[in-house]
């Protein structure tokens, strides 16, 4: 059977799609087909593949006898002698197009052979596109919170959701579901973890630990909030709460002193003792009472030892214990809304200076000795016996005051809480 067409191609060209329509299939089986050529054919097909030209020879070490004999009987010559076998394509092309068992050549006749060729350069071509399209949704979400355009840049830079993806579309689809997650937060009032999963993704266990999607909005949330670096269940649960999102309401607290408001926080306020709040008790029943001015700190040893020495004449102040936590944040937010003002004091370092940062993008606080000048007092203050330690991790900015970064980065050394105690003590005895 010879099927036929227009012109031949060019020799050694890949064929068109449909080229091979008029190879005499049975005819070229019989001079190409044959087991002992298959080497042969192997080799140009992977020629094809890569986009090579069908020119120059292929060898073959070690050849049988057959497959001597086979490349004699399609060149219709000795391929020549030694321990090799040596073809040359443009012989066979030839040999193909003379015949008229392939008149388009060797290309066509291969590819009648072993099916259609997909040149490696356009799977590649196809692969690259289908990856850009899986992470489509990041550039959405670069667009609509800016904040978080630089982590949307790491995740199409690092490979991450590459890994817990695997195929494009499951990429697609688990970017698609983490940037709706990650434009809902944070969850403001705080939320349970299960029933924002349900509700956004479509599953209550969608943001369980081990997801990917779990991995994927972590990752996104600790870019939004600012929270440290950590491992461990308590530490996901408390960044996960750094957004709103909790997996029970009893796990996030609040460290507290002498506010007021209910029977129990009257009754401790009068002892001068500290209070530990759940976010159940302050989304049940929140102090009805609001003070004018009410202090935070980020050490529970401010806390404690404003107790020991003030007890019940200490003003009202909350403890952040390091980043907010969400029952932090819904009593600051109780109290700002009912009318107070807060003062805050952090450590003078890049992760203190970030948990301030984070604060204040949630509630309004006026520096507590938290500017550049206080810091270089207590620098020049510091104990030479006891010199203060160097900075580490990376800089970020003090929009309450721009200066404190520079100040910091200029003298490299970190001053904690702990060490400007007595000053923070006496403005508390004083109001």
């Amino acid at each position: 059977m010879e099927l036929k067409h227009g012109g031949p191609s060019a020799p050694g060209a890949a064929p068109d799609e449909g080229a091979y329509a008029t190879v005499d299939v049975p005819r070229l089986r019989r001079l190409l087909g044959a087991p002992e050529l298959g080497w042969f054919v192997e080799r140009v097909r992977g020629r094809l593949v890569a986009g090579q030209p069908l020119t120059g020879a292929v060898s073959l070490a070690a050849p049988t006898p057959g497959q001597r004999s086979a490349a004699e009987r399609l060149l219709a010559r000795p391929p020549g002698g030694g321990r090799s076998l040596t073809v040359r394509l443009e012989a066979v092309d030839a040999v193909l197009r003379r015949s008229g068992v392939s008149p388009d050549g060797l290309a066509a006749a291969v590819t009648a052979l072993t099916g259609p060729v997909t040149p490696l350069a356009r799977i590649r071509a196809e692969e690259d596109a289908a990856w850009d399209r899986a992470y489509t949704p990041l550039d959405g979400l670069g667009r609509d919170r800016p904040e978080l355009a630089g982590w949307a840049a790491r995740v199409r830079a690092d490979g991450v959701a590459r890994r817990l993806g695997r195929t494009p579309d499951a990429v697609h689809a688990l970017l698609t579901g983490v940037c709706a997650a990650l434009r809902e937060l944070p969850a403001e009032p705080a939320v349970s973890l299960a029933a924002f999963g349900a509700r956004v993704l479509g599953s209550a266990h969608a943001l369980d630990d081990g997801t990917p999607e779990a991995a994927l909005t972590l990752s996104g949330l600790r870019a939004l909030t600012g929270f440290a670096d950590g491992s461990g269940a308590e530490w996901r649960r408390d960044a996960w709460a750094s957004a709103g999102l909790l997996k029970d309401e009893l796990s996030s607290t609040v460290l507290t002193l002498n506010l007021r408001g209910t029977p129990a926080l009257d009754w401790m306020a009068d002892e001068g003792e500290p209070v530990v709040l759940t976010l159940r008790q302050l989304t049940r029943r929140p102090p009805s009472a609001a003070s004018p001015t009410v202090w935070v700190c980020e050490n529970p040893a401010v806390l404690a030892a404003a107790a020991d020495a003030l007890g019940p004449d200490c003003p009202p102040l909350v403890c952040l214990r390091g980043q907010p936590s969400a029952a932090a944040l819904a009593l600051l937010r109780h109290l700002h809304g009912n009318g107070s003002a807060f003062r805050y004091h952090g450590d003078f370092d890049w992760g203190g200076l970030r948990i301030a940062g984070t604060l204040l993008r949630r509630v309004p606080w006026s520096p507590w000795r938290y500017t550049a000048s206080d810091y270089r007092r207590a620098l020049a203050g510091s104990d030479p016996q006891f010199p203060p330690r160097p900075l580490t991790g990376a800089p970020t900015r003090t929009p309450w005051d721009p200066d404190l970064a520079e100040a910091l980065a200029e003298a490299g050394v970190r001053v904690e809480e702990e060490r400007v105690l007595a000053l923070l003590l006496a403005d508390l005895k004083s109001r």
